[in-house]
């Protein structure tokens, strides 16, 4: 059975190590820390292994330098001194087999998806709609499938919610009262979601999830993908980067198939700068969260949180994670004391030392770890020196990156957007069809004599005063003399009508 090593307690060489077994991988996981005492070395660190053993692997990269996995790593005497601490003898510099992704294509192959996959369940949170909107989105969605209207990139939901703007009667009486009020604030969130770089997102050719659950080929020494989405500009729009991380899960669950018991995970998802997914986010996303990761490891997919404090994750999602890094934390403050007291508190205990002052304590590159052991059993909590990477620490260059993109056939699969006939098309066609039809319908009363215009003119009167209660069905006999009375008596009724009468009675009373 494969294992994950992480890393071993100091002097104590192959006895001491600690290692992740892979069958238990999909138990979830968490990488807590403050910042500086290594997070990102030991979320590298876990990547290795994971493609080492076969698995593909899929993390943001925050800050851009966990994209020096893709470069062998040099050796170093501080390197050195720790691989004889832990008694790891077959280290050599080596890359790991990489993909860079980037939802806006600029610094990786890019990453799209169409609204449709999206849902209404999804696009309410990141457009940030209120229970009422987003009622209104999930009956928008639902009237899109029923007219046929495929829903891409977000001009083809602005077309729709403008076409129900504009057909607001008929989509009523399907549906019940829509508000134009809400309709317009909807439009106005989707448009500043295109601003933030939906619109280059939300397009085709969408990303295929075969593509992120790649390897380099069969046998052993088949190695899994790591992609690395670049997050450096991402992170400008944190809704936008957690509906994505979201979709990708969702997208997953819908996809995989069911599986028993294995020896390894079909994929290793790393999120990154978790706190961003909980930070102001509304309950219906944490909930979703929560959802997503306590089924997907039926679907052998393994959830792993990198944050700065377990605080940061909602206690029922930290609940689930059963195999824990925990780096140093910080006690500046009484709040920060409270912190580092719960966290200590899930640790099983050793009775070697206290875990509060552990936490405390270790050093850069160390960790206080507990990994789950047979049966799902948590083992005891240990002071842990991480292993150095084979990869590079710190980024690769520029020119590196570009020239990896094009070594690569990903590239051309997606790097030309599509614009194919969607929504959009569809009910722009139908708007110019609409227009000329009524230019044609003027041209056509232009031609014929004033007193026929009158009639045509007098008759659409009639019908639009048509009430939207049960009373529609009562409508006045469509002749030339019942519209040219209906005239009459509207103008006798006016102040103009009331002062032609007043005159005429006046007229007569004076002669009498």
């Amino acid at each position: 059975m494969p294992d994950v090593l992480i890393g071993g307690l100091a002097g104590q060489g192959p006895k001491g190590h600690i290692t992740l077994a892979g069958a238990l991988a999909i138990r979830h996981g968490l990488v807590a820390g403050a910042t500086g005492t290594g997070k990102t070395v030991t979320l590298q660190v876990l990547a290795e292994e994971f493609s080492r053993m076969g698995v593909p692997v899929f993390t943001a990269d925050v800050k851009g330098d966990l994209s020096g996995i893709a470069a062998a790593g040099n050796p170093h005497p501080r390197v050195d001194e720790r691989l004889a601490s832990l008694g790891i003898n077959d280290w050599q510099p080596q890359a790991a087999p990489v993909r860079l992704w980037d939802l806006f294509g600029k610094s990786g192959y890019a990453v799209r998806a169409g609204v449709a996959s999206m849902g209404p369940e999804l696009m309410s949170p990141l457009l940030e709609l209120n229970d009422t909107q987003s009622g209104l989105m999930h009956l928008a969605f639902d009237h899109a499938e029923r007219e046929g209207l495929e829903l891409i990139d977000l001009k083809d939901l602005i077309s729709l919610l403008k076409h129900i703007e504009r057909e607001r009667e008929g989509f009523e009486e399907r549906y019940g009262s829509v508000s134009p009020q809400c309709l317009g604030a909807m439009l106005r969130r989707v448009h500043v979601l295109a601003t933030q770089g939906g619109e280059r997102f939300f397009a085709e050719p969408a990303l295929d999830i075969n593509d992120m659950l790649a390897t380099t080929g069969e046998g052993v020494q088949t190695r899994g993908f790591i992609n690395l989405l670049d997050g450096r500009e991402l992170m400008q729009s944190p809704r936008l980067y957690t509906t994505f991380l979201l979709w990708f899960l969702s997208t997953l669950f819908r996809t995989l198939p069911e599986r028993g018991d294995a020896d390894r995970p079909v994929l290793v998802f790393f999120f990154d700068e978790a706190h961003l997914l909980f930070e102001d986010a509304p309950k219906a996303l944490v909930d979703k969260v929560e959802q997503v990761a306590r089924l997907i490891r039926s679907k052998g997919v393994g959830i792993y949180f990198i944050t700065q404090n377990p605080a940061d994750v909602p206690e029922d999602i930290l609940g689930q994670l059963g195999n824990r890094i925990q780096h140093a934390l910080r006690a500046f403050t009484a709040r920060d004391r409270k912190n580092l007291r719960l966290a200590a508190e899930t640790y099983r205990d050793n009775p070697r030392f206290e875990t509060e002052d552990a936490i405390r304590e270790v050093g850069v590159g160390e960790a206080v770890t507990s990994m789950l052991q047979k049966k799902g059993v948590p083992g005891v909590v240990e002071r842990t020196l991480i292993r150095p990477p084979s990869s590079q620490l710190g980024p690769i260059t520029a020119a590196e990156r570009g020239a990896f993109l094009q070594e690569s056939d990903m590239g051309r699969k997606y790097g030309e957007r599509l614009d194919r006939r969607s929504a959009y098309e569809i009910l722009t066609q139908r708007a110019e069809a609409s227009a000329q039809e009524a230019e044609k319908a003027e041209e056509e009363v232009e031609e014929l004599p004033a007193m026929e215009r009158e009639y045509r003119a007098a008759r659409r009167y009639s019908g639009s005063r048509v009430s939207r209660s049960s009373s529609r069905i009562t409508r006045k006999k469509d002749t030339f003399a019942s519209a040219m009375s209906e005239a009459v008596i509207k103008e006798l009724k006016g102040t103009t009508g009331r002062r032609l009468v007043r005159g005429i009675l006046g007229g007569l009373f004076k002669g009498r």
